[in-house]
């Protein structure tokens, strides 16, 4: 008896996904260990412990699919790119990755809207907001970055971004969360 509930195209596309998950946790592994090298450990910290919530989502998107009566298929995972050269390039590195990471999980939204997959579009939700979030604080990386002064901060600055990243919380405030209370 076929206890697949995933269209064709939906496993495929849920498949990749995962896969591109288990990339950004590399990616996220491979900026961290460049980091520690280039002695910012608090961003290094920050870092690791964004590749092991991908892979937490890498996780959710394999049981997502197993519990659809699919088939998981594990595939090789693309190199990290060539190591940042600054920690601005770091941090840009990071939001493009969310966001080209965003358009795919877009695509998968569409697709389950397209082929009226309600669970699986349920399903996605999460990862769309997880995807603001994500975004998010990639670009929180940025303006931190810019305010300490860009390419140009000085190494006091950039010490003490290093320090406040140890301590940064993993989350973002998302706009819908926002009210006049809590802005």
């Amino acid at each position: 008896m076929n206890t697949n509930r995933l269209s064709k195209t939906l496993a495929v596309g849920l498949n990749a996904q995962m896969t591109n998950e288990a990339r950004a946790s590399e990616i996220y592994l491979s900026l961290g260990a460049w980091a520690e090298h280039e002695g910012f450990g608090g961003v290094a910290n920050f870092l690791f412990r964004h590749a092991a919530e991908e892979r937490n989502h890498m996780m959710k998107i394999l049981e997502y699919i197993l519990k659809r009566g699919a088939q998981v298929r594990v595939t090789a995972i693309p190199a990290p790119d060539i190591d940042p050269k600054s920690l601005h390039d770091c941090f840009q590195k990071v939001f493009e990755h969310e966001v080209e990471n965003t358009k795919a999980i877009y695509t998968l939204v569409k697709m389950s809207l397209d082929e009226e997959d309600w669970a699986s579009w349920n399903f996605l939700q999460w990862l769309v907001q997880e995807q603001t979030e994500e975004e998010t604080l990639a670009l929180e990386l940025l303006d931190k970055l810019k305010i300490a002064g860009g390419e140009k901060a000085d190494n006091e600055s950039l010490y003490s971004l290093d320090r406040d990243l140890r301590k940064t919380p993993d989350d973002a405030t998302l706009a819908q969360n926002v009210t006049a209370d809590n802005p």
